[in-house]
């Protein structure tokens, strides 16, 4: 699971009406569910021999290796991409021919990067005939956050307040302002963060700041600024820059003498036909962005206590102000691939999609992060699924793709590939498992899982219900429906292109994004029991002439 998730767990009463007929073959399917079955398969997937399984290591490698050859042990046709096959001598002798034949594997790349150390941002005031240059040093002065590319520019500075533009709260910090091809300057926060007496806090704090960020550079680029440069006068950010660490590193997930260098230290992107028009993001330090603003007169102390209280669109001129930068990345492309098994119905054009990320964050400074729960155990769900639907000995009415993604980690990589490159399916429902392997610290009992929904189609919860006490499953189930169930999982590929979805989850835990996420730390017997629900949800949805309908 993504570590920006973020779920609100929705309790959900409702009157349901379903007919109690059982869909054929699915007790032959529940038998072949076994608590052995489980644990035989996350004791492999999360031990220490596919290393963390981060996309596009070794260890990821030999995790989809093995996610293939079990669904071609459980029966599973190959539905990724055509590869071009050649005959060896012998078969030639035969009579065989070259030909195209589906894989398991459909395959994809990634760019990953970091920041190098070599990255310049340097102040020119004057008119050219006397410019006086400041010529800022990297983690001293400065911290950027770069494109996934090599850039550098020199353009005019605008101070844009706090740089939000929100009609629902009639409020433009752009107003008056041409950005264009020029550097913006701007505060964190909103006016009146810092006083939560004052009216524009009242006004402004219905949001996180997590969010609003975001919401400020994505208006920074739409009114065509080519930079951004943030100052937070409420936090000195440098402390974060700082190369002597005191002691040792002694934290929960590991001990050392230099602070460790894992997943979350890169960032992803997907490389597309053009270079991507992401903004260079700077932040500051107080005596930068003094200097910077010195020629407008404006103090910053000043400027957001008055704005706390009242607020006044202030156009600061920054006299012959520019800003000079060059950042560098370290990068890389790594080719990565999902695993895709398919069960052909008797229509091929609806599809059923059960789907899971087999990813986790891999292996640094000798840490592993083995990821049983997160998400070997969801994987583990996928293919005992798929083992179970053989087992019914039934050609379903629907066609049911079962998916392992890569890179749900690092950005939902592998679910939004394969639903960009799926034009030709009618999905009528996705099925997401994340994390269901252990009780999580709201769980006392040891039965309890959220399922998240699509809300306008009320028939996945009220299926749900009846196999749950139909089939005495005793699952404690908090049913979250939502309008578009974006966020968190894999689920959000699915549910932004408004394919209804469901997703089994149990919650976070102590060792969430932790090496200490191990597979013998499982629940089995209520593991087992949410793979089973998840089968006859399925196997009902894939054979009901209706569907969720």
């Amino acid at each position: 699971m993504s570590k920006s998730s973020l779920i609100y767990f929705i309790p959900f009463l409702f009157i349901f009406s379903f007919s109690n007929a059982q869909i054929k073959g699915s007790e032959e399917g529940l038998n072949a569910i076994t608590e052995q079955v489980v644990k035989s398969q996350l004791e492999f997937l999360a031990s220490d021999w596919t290393e963390g399984r981060e996309m596009g290591t070794k260890g990821a490698y030999i995790a989809s290796d093995y996610i293939k050859s079990m669904f071609k042990l459980y029966g599973l046709h190959p539905a990724g991409d055509n590869i071009n096959y050649t005959p060896n001598r012998y078969e030639k002798l035969l009579g065989a021919k070259s030909d195209k034949r589906a894989s398991y594997f459909q395959n994809f790349s990634v760019i990953k990067y970091q920041p190098s150390m070599n990255q310049k941002l340097s102040l020119i005031v004057g008119n050219n005939k006397q410019d006086k240059i400041f010529n800022f040093n990297y983690k001293t002065d400065f911290f950027v956050k770069p494109n996934d590319v090599n850039q550098e520019a020199k353009a005019q500075v605008v101070f844009v307040g706090y740089g939000i533009k929100q009609d629902e709260f009639d409020y433009n910090d752009f107003k008056g302002k041409n950005i264009k091809g020029k550097i913006i300057i701007r505060l964190a926060g909103y006016p009146g963060h810092l006083d939560s007496t004052s009216t524009s806090f009242k006004k402004f704090n219905s949001q996180s700041l997590k969010d609003l960020k975001k919401l400020k550079n994505k208006v920074a680029k739409e009114q065509g600024a080519i930079a951004i440069i943030e100052v937070n006068t409420s936090r000195n950010v440098a402390l974060n820059w700082a190369n002597n660490t005191p002691f040792r590193q002694n934290l929960p997930m590991f001990e050392g003498d230099t602070p460790i260098v894992w997943n979350y230290s890169y960032s992803y992107t997907s490389p597309k036909d053009q270079i991507s028009r992401n903004l260079p993001f700077f932040e500051v330090t107080t005596r930068v962005a003094n200097e910077i603003l010195a020629s407008s007169k404006i103090d910053l102390n000043s400027f957001e206590k008055e704005f706390a209280s009242n607020i006044n669109h202030i156009v600061a001129k920054l006299k012959n102000v520019h800003i000079k930068y060059k950042t560098e990345v370290i990068s890389e492309r790594l080719n990565i691939r999902n695993v895709l098994g398919v069960i052909e119905g008797e229509d091929t054009e609806n599809v059923v999609v059960v789907g899971a990320h087999y990813d986790h964050l891999g292996k640094y400074g000798g840490y592993i992060w083995n990821g049983a729960d997160d998400n070997a155990s969801g994987t583990v769900g996928i293919m005992t699924i798929a083992k179970a639907c053989m087992a019914t000995g039934i050609k379903p009415k629907r066609t049911i793709i079962f998916a392992a993604w890569t890179g749900e980690e690092r950005g939902l990589f592998g679910s939004r590939h394969f639903v960009k490159n799926f034009n030709d399916k009618n999905i009528s429902v996705a099925l997401n498992y994340d994390m269901i392997s252990r009780d999580s610290d709201w769980d006392q009992d040891g039965n309890k899982v959220s399922m998240i929904y699509t809300k306008a189609y009320e028939k996945i919860a009220s299926v749900t219900k009846t196999h749950n006490i139909n089939k005495n499953l005793g699952l404690n189930i908090n049913y979250a429906p939502m309008d578009k169930p974006i966020g968190g999982s894999d689920n959000s590929s699915f549910a932004e292109k408004d394919i209804p979805v469901f997703w089994f989850f149990i919650g976070s835990h102590e060792d969430y994004h932790k090496p200490s996420d191990h597979f013998e730390k499982a629940n089995w017997k209520k593991f087992t029991n949410i793979i089973k629900l998840g089968f006859l949800n399925v196997w009902e949805f894939a054979n009901s002439s209706n569907g969720i309908e």
